[in-house]
């Protein structure tokens, strides 16, 4: 049984021309012990006059009014961000019309012929206009919550990658430098010595300096990709070479042109989620080939990668701590675009980036 607090005062505001009909209206519910301020209005001007101004719990209104319906004052009040719930209060409307004025928004309605369960009604109007503002308050409060984790997730991507950029300039400057310094050093001592025991040391040493460079030149490569100044495509072909030769994968590139013309920001979305593609591709997929396409037509930059390996079970990919794929996803947020991952168990995945582009130029600023 839908109740209204015992305590509660209801401001009520009735749109009826039938004087007889209100006070039969305000009769009734006080009878039902509800208490309520029922002021009664029976002029279109008048019901928006007091609708634009007052405040009001609920409307009742009777359907046919001299010169306009229900319908009409219902127009002006639905266009309130905050309207009332509004009942129909009726003894002339068919069920078909009331049916469409419940399509329309209206809340409920009541033949005045059974007008003992008005306070039932209202009570019921009442609870499921609460209840649809608390669901619309909670899904602007979760849009607020999504909106600010956006934010967050696109400050924590520009952050990564300044980090990133400044750890390859401290890994080519300082580290790369003194490397190759002390690899000249080893070197000049292994020719200048006449020990053959100090000349296999030398060697060793030398040896070990080169593997150590060739390191941290991968290391340099992986965090700020020089490869991309020289576009996308070269990019994504680089990548592409790297995973062919470290997993003995065949790993094939096609392109709807030489050069995509892309803004620096989608360039780097589009060149990690393709390295983070084959990087989970070489871990867990197994697959026989590879295949990498790149298209900039009819407005919209897409990336597929696709594999015919083991592919991902569905649960998999709904993991609280499936970190790369989420993160390719806020990624591609970051720069308007979205992520769409297809797989099958046994039949390979498809991990697809769609950008929309813009009309002006890609911008030439330094890659992070």
């Amino acid at each position: 049984m839908v109740t209204i607090a015992s305590d509660q005062t209801l401001s009520i505001l009735h749109l009826e021309d039938s004087l007889a009909d209100h006070q039969l209206t305000a009769l009734v519910l006080r009878r039902a012990g509800l208490h309520c301020n029922l002021r009664r209005v029976d002029s279109l001007s008048e019901f928006q006059h007091l609708t634009d101004h007052e405040p009001f719990d609920i409307i009742l209104a009777d359907y046919r009014l001299p010169g306009f319906t229900a319908l009409d004052a219902w127009s002006h009040v639905a266009q309130k961000p905050q309207h009332p719930p509004f009942v129909l209060l009726s003894g002339a409307i068919g069920e078909a019309a009331a049916v469409d004025a419940i399509r329309l928004g209206i809340a409920d309605y009541l033949l005045k012929d059974d007008l003992q369960r008005l306070p039932h009604v209202i009570a019921r109007a009442l609870e499921v206009h609460d209840a649809r503002q608390a669901r619309e308050q909670a899904v602007a409060q979760l849009q607020a919550s999504e909106r600010s984790l956006a934010e967050l997730t696109e400050h924590l991507q520009t952050s990564i990658e300044q980090e990133r950029a400044s750890i390859a300039r401290e890994i080519h400057d300082d580290i790369g430098g003194a490397l190759t310094a002390v690899r000249f050093d080893v070197a000049w001592i292994g020719r200048h010595s006449t020990d053959p025991e100090m000349q296999d040391h030398a060697a060793s040493a030398a040896e070990m300096l080169q593997h150590a460079i060739g390191a941290s030149q991968r290391i340099m490569m992986n965090l700020r990709p020089p490869i991309l100044e020289q576009g996308l495509v070269a990019a994504v072909q680089w990548l592409a070479a790297g995973f062919e030769r470290r997993s003995g994968i065949p790993a094939r590139v096609l392109s709807s042109s030489e050069t995509v013309q892309v803004a620096a920001d989608v360039q780097l979305v589009a060149y990690r989620t393709a390295q983070e593609a084959l990087t989970n591709i070489a871990k867990h997929a197994h697959p026989s080939t590879v295949r990498i396409e790149l298209s900039d037509t009819e407005g919209v930059l897409t990336l597929e990668v696709t594999d015919d390996g083991r592919g991902i079970d569905p649960a998999m990919l709904d993991k609280p701590k499936a970190f790369g794929l989420k993160g390719l996803q806020e990624r591609a947020r970051t720069v308007g675009g979205w992520l769409d991952i297809s797989s099958r168990p046994g039949h390979g995945t498809s991990v697809i980036l769609s950008v929309p582009l813009t009309s002006s130029p890609p911008q030439s600023q330094e890659m992070p």
